[in-house]
């Protein structure tokens, strides 16, 4: 019986220590490691992705795919928050959230949609909508970056309706 429960314990320590490890080694906070997440865009757009694309979501399934490609287009982060939220919780819907945007149209865009952009806050938001209206997006881009740092605008470019990443965009796990 003692070496069952010594065997058990050695057992659970040996699981804790190697989980431990694991954690410590999918973190990796390099400068160089920092900087590749906060330059790589990774999300869909909800309006073009395929459903081979949604299908790489972590949770992500066929049923739920065909609710997303229902509703196109999507205008606003609200309107996907709602349509999809009548077939999953709150919750669901803000764990898919990181991994698609609605491209934002400058000129109607509300506040949550512009909120999708790093670092936009309510009360940018609010100013961007009441600085309206823009006539491109590069004036946009511009009042932005009375908001945001050089680095920020330039990846705001990805949320904008009209632009196109250079690169195809995939979800990060």
């Amino acid at each position: 019986m003692f070496n069952r429960i010594r065997l058990f314990a050695v057992l659970m320590i040996a699981v804790f220590v190697s989980s431990a490890l694991l954690l410590v080694q999918a973190q990796d906070t390099t400068p160089e490691a920092t900087a590749a997440v906060a330059t790589s865009f990774t999300r869909f757009d909800l309006n073009t992705a395929t459903g081979d694309d949604f299908l790489t979501i972590p949770g992500m399934n066929n049923r739920m795919v065909r609710e997303y490609m229902e509703y196109r287009p999507y205008v606003s982060i609200l309107q996907f928050r709602k349509e999809i939220g009548k077939y999953v919780g709150d919750e669901q819907v803000a764990a898919w959230e990181p991994y698609v945007y609605v491209p934002v149209q400058i000129e109607e865009a509300d506040v949550e949609t512009l909120k999708q952009i790093p670092g936009v806050d309510d009360t940018i938001a609010n100013e961007l909508i009441a600085a309206r209206p823009y006539g491109t997006n590069e004036a946009f881009l511009a009042k932005l970056g009375t908001y945001l740092t050089p680095e920020q605008v330039k990846f705001a470019q990805n949320f904008l309706d009209g632009y196109t990443p250079e690169v195809t965009a995939t979800p990060a796990a």
